[in-house]
């Protein structure tokens, strides 16, 4: 059957005969100032930093009156759902880049490649023109730019926006995607630094 065919048929068994029931919303709170954090910020951050991740680009299109394009450089990235084909993103709640995203309601997330630490951290800056003397055209779908060399691209309307915590978490419905060259090795964040240490 394959793998892909093995996927199609778990999502036919899993599927639901009728809705699904939303579950409750948790309740959530931010600590007090005159509460303690359950757990150290630095802590949480060298803990949870042990953690390889990918490292992708979300960009969308220049809205109405905007000069230019609007992107950001983000590793919190997920596949999510496969019918529909859903994936997922996190962006700071205090990001300047993401009102511009949500305001034209589509995206593109470019997945970078090894090569491309430097455009991540072009990316990752606030107030630069990120896109100058970078090479991108536009995802088929949404207009997005598709930056040039990444591994993968993923072309998204924005499905759905979730609180949570200091950040928020944006679904995105996939409307096309597509692969670069793909004998290439991805670029990883690991312990607060691109790459992996040598073993």
């Amino acid at each position: 059957m394959g793998q892909a065919g093995t996927a199609e048929a778990a999502v036919r068994y899993l599927r639901p005969a009728g809705p699904v029931a939303a579950l409750p919303r948790p309740e959530l709170r931010c600590v007090r100032e005159d509460e303690r954090a359950p757990v150290d910020q630095r802590e949480f951050r060298r803990v949870l930093g042990n953690f390889a991740t990918g490292v992708t680009i979300v960009t969308a299109p220049a809205a109405d009156g905007e000069d230019s394009p609007a992107g950001f450089a983000c590793q919190s990235f997920s596949s999510l759902s496969l019918d529909p084909p859903l994936v997922a993103f996190m962006v700071g709640r205090t990001s300047t880049t993401w009102p511009r995203i949500a305001r034209s309601g589509v995206c593109c997330i470019n997945v970078l490649s090894a090569g491309q630490g430097e455009l991540c951290r072009a990316f990752a800056v606030s107030g630069a023109d990120k896109f100058a003397g970078v090479a991108y055209d536009a995802a088929p779908v949404s207009g997005s730019p598709r930056l040039a060399d990444t591994l993968a691209w993923i072309d998204c309307t924005i499905h759905a926006v979730h609180t949570g915590g200091d950040h928020l978490i944006v679904v995105g419905r996939v409307n096309a995607l597509g692969t670069g060259d793909e004998d290439t090795a991805p670029l990883l964040f690991h312990r607060g630094r691109f790459g992996l240490p040598s073993t």
